[in-house]
């Protein structure tokens, strides 16, 4: 099952700094007065649901990338899994490597599966005050809905 409490609509999200597909370090509090953010966290690169999950971004990206809002992917792989992966699928947002400390912040989110050693598949919209104002968790094997996201966002 997941470790910790999962973090609540109307708290801090928790600050994080990960490296992305290029090596690159990404840290949520950037965003803070600028962008509101979307945090997506997904079990594995390669997978299945996953895969599909995040060609859906990739395809409906204006939505997810521009003025409004930011977006942030989030798994337990490593940088080159995620470098490999967005080259294959041409994934050019965000793709955040938690691998070390191994899902520790999926643990800060409380979306961690402590048994399968990944994130479940859980979502955060993030306000541009570091506010949670929206999220979604889902098990590993149900994907989200990108509707529900474009609803989120446009609720802001």
């Amino acid at each position: 099952m997941s470790s910790g409490t999962p973090i609540e609509i109307g708290q801090k999200a928790p600050d994080f700094e990960l490296a992305n597909q290029h090596g690159e370090k990404v840290r949520l509090s950037d965003f803070q007065g600028k962008h509101n953010v979307v945090v997506v966290f997904y079990p594995l690169a390669f997978s299945g649901v996953c895969g599909n999950e995040l060609c859906e971004l990739r395809d409906g990206i204006a939505e997810f990338e521009n003025d409004k809002v930011r977006l942030l992917t989030i798994s337990v792989d490593s940088v080159h899994a995620h470098r490999a992966w967005a080259d294959q699928e041409k994934l050019e947002y965000p793709l955040l490597s938690d691998f070390w400390p191994h899902g520790a912040v999926a643990q800060s989110y409380g979306v961690f599966d402590e048994e399968r050693g990944v994130a479940v598949r859980g979502t955060f919209l993030i306000d541009t005050t570091g506010v949670v104002q929206w999220k979604v968790v889902n098990p590993l094997s149900e994907a989200r809905s990108l509707e529900d996201y474009r609803k989120a966002i446009e609720a802001l």
